[in-house]
């Protein structure tokens, strides 16, 4: 196979790409026509074979497409979010129309996310505030847990079924115990600042990055993406406006980051550990660049009091020529391939052990 493959989605730009968890030839990419702004969306269905990047099937909706998931007990099914604040779950035996279709949110659902635990639920998240758990069987949410601000990312953690994590343009990271009492807080255990220096008691210096330099937080921004780290189950990675990768241990909610990633020129759109390494992420931008990092955890680091490891950079994947919006990892084979998508109509899957290079 090629170190590079392309596909195109004329009419459309793409919002989110998503490897099957089943097949490695497989690909949903969900995407807007005019950029999301007006107008509909299109879900594509992608196979890979000798011959490149097909279009295997499509699916329109009457609103833009944001984010998508593809089903955990069902190879055939996918979720979409939409501008409508609609999910719709598509069946690839179906033609044509959604099989369900899950209508609470009273803004635009900008991200859905699959149970891989329990497999049996998935969440959405909204610009209204709020992320809500549905079961694919049932029309009416299951819970719906407010965050009181435009709610860009939330995820199921892959490691307790009951953990959910969101990020949102207060510019906090929070996290949702669904074992917890619902009283005045509906399960929220955790809210950590992103962009605020670490709080140490008893202490006025401020800490260093591994660089030297010192690290005073930066001002607030909206947060846009997040993921957990596949064999940590207790750090999480954020990105945002600010164009800085910070990852935290959720263990320790006013500690700061543990690592920061710097190197993107404009916003961090998405974020995806790598499920083949604990310190390997994908991260993609808005200045048209899919970049590829290690968080520093694989290598021994001074334990050093007020010091934040600086993650490095392995390298670039340049080729977009619009805003990258989305990134996946193939969970299957040498650990990578990788898949990404921009507003150039254009989805890309390559070997990031060959393709990556300044």
């Amino acid at each position: 196979m090629a170190s590079l493959l392309e596909a195109r989605t004329p009419g459309f730009n793409p919002y989110s790409v998503k490897y099957s968890p089943y097949y490695d030839s497989r690909l949903a990419v969900a995407s807007s026509s005019n950029y999301g702004i007006v107008g509909n969306g299109r879900l594509f269905i992608l196979g890979l074979g000798p011959q490149g990047i097909a279009i295997e099937k499509t699916y329109d909706t009457n609103d833009a497409q944001y984010d998508l998931a593809w089903s955990e007990i069902n190879e055939n099914q996918c979720a979409v979010a939409c501008g409508d604040g609609s999910i719709k779950l598509f069946d690839l035996n179906v033609p044509d129309f959604p099989v369900m279709n899950f209508h609470e949110h009273k803004r635009e659902t900008f991200s859905v996310c699959w149970n891989p635990l329990t497999k049996d639920t998935f969440l959405s998240s909204s610009w209204d505030g709020t992320i809500k758990i549905w079961s694919p069987t049932r029309p009416a949410s299951l819970k719906t847990l407010p965050v009181g601000n435009c709610t860009y990312s939330a995820s199921f953690s892959p490691h307790n079924p009951s953990l959910i994590s969101c990020v949102s343009s207060d510019s906090h990271l929070r996290l949702f115990d669904l074992r917890t009492p619902v009283n005045a807080k509906y399960h929220l255990v955790a809210q950590i600042p992103i962009h605020s220096p670490p709080s140490i008691p008893q202490s006025t210096i401020l800490p260093l990055l591994a660089n030297g330099t010192t690290y005073a937080g930066s001002v607030p921004s909206e947060a846009l993406t997040h993921d957990w780290n596949k064999y940590s189950d207790t750090v999480i990675a954020t990105g945002g406006v600010d164009r800085t990768i910070r990852t935290f241990d959720i263990r320790n909610p006013t500690g700061g980051p543990t690592a920061v990633m710097l190197g993107h020129e404009f916003a961090v759109r998405k974020l995806q550990w790598s499920p083949h390494a604990r310190d390997v992420l994908a991260s993609a931008g808005y200045d048209m660049t899919v970049r590829v990092w290690s968080d520093g955890s694989a290598v021994p680091f001074p334990q050093e009091e007020n010091v934040i490891k600086v993650g490095q950079e392995l390298g670039l994947m340049n080729r977009h020529t619009e805003f990258c919006t989305g990134v996946d990892w193939c969970l299957f084979g040498t650990g990578g391939w990788v898949a990404s998508v921009g507003w150039d109509e254009r989805v890309l899957v390559w070997d990031a052990h060959t393709l990556l290079r300044r």
